[in-house]
């Protein structure tokens, strides 16, 4: 990964930590509204590639009712370079969790799950930022809240077409 100063200016304002940090933080806040022992940290590697992926988060948003298993059957799209996105949001999801693990603001729990500090990060997306970033903040809670109730890492994995 290059230093923060050698980085194109796109990437420095896309994939900043701090607004990283901020989506993960926001997903797994979502997955404990569920289940209150926390996101797998296998889940959480997901959050990135589909909450600032455009297509993926208007698809999802698109049928915020609907069961995410059920979204990504009918709309197979959002599978097309999955798993290359992944690995490219890599380093961008463990700067953030970085971040979020300096600033105190989430915990790792015994059995590997991540569970929020409460009282570090404004609950409320009171829409400061633009748009697209209250946007993916939205989602990414949407999308805990779905991986909490699908309840089953492998399910998940395979949905997206991902061998777990």
């Amino acid at each position: 990964m290059k230093r923060w100063d050698q980085r194109p200016f796109e990437i420095r304002n896309l994939f900043n930590p701090a607004f990283c940090g901020l989506v993960l933080f926001r997903a797994l806040h979502g997955y404990e509204e569920e289940d209150s022992r926390g996101m797998p940290f296998s889940l959480s590697l997901l959050v990135l590639p589909l909450c600032l992926h455009k297509d993926s988060r208007e698809v999802i948003a698109g049928s915020p009712r609907s069961y995410l298993l059920k979204t990504v059957e009918k709309n197979q799209q959002i599978m097309v370079g999955f798993a290359g996105r992944i690995t490219q949001m890599l380093p961008y999801t463990f700067e953030g969790f970085g971040l979020l693990m300096e600033r105190g603001c989430i915990a790792v729990e015994e059995g590997g799950r991540i569970q929020t500090v409460s009282k570090k990060v404004r609950k409320a997306v009171d829409g400061t930022g633009t748009a697209e970033t209250v946007a993916c903040q939205k989602l990414a809670r949407i999308v805990g809240r779905e991986f909490a109730r699908i309840a089953d890492r492998a399910t998940v994995y395979t949905t997206f077409g991902i061998r777990p």
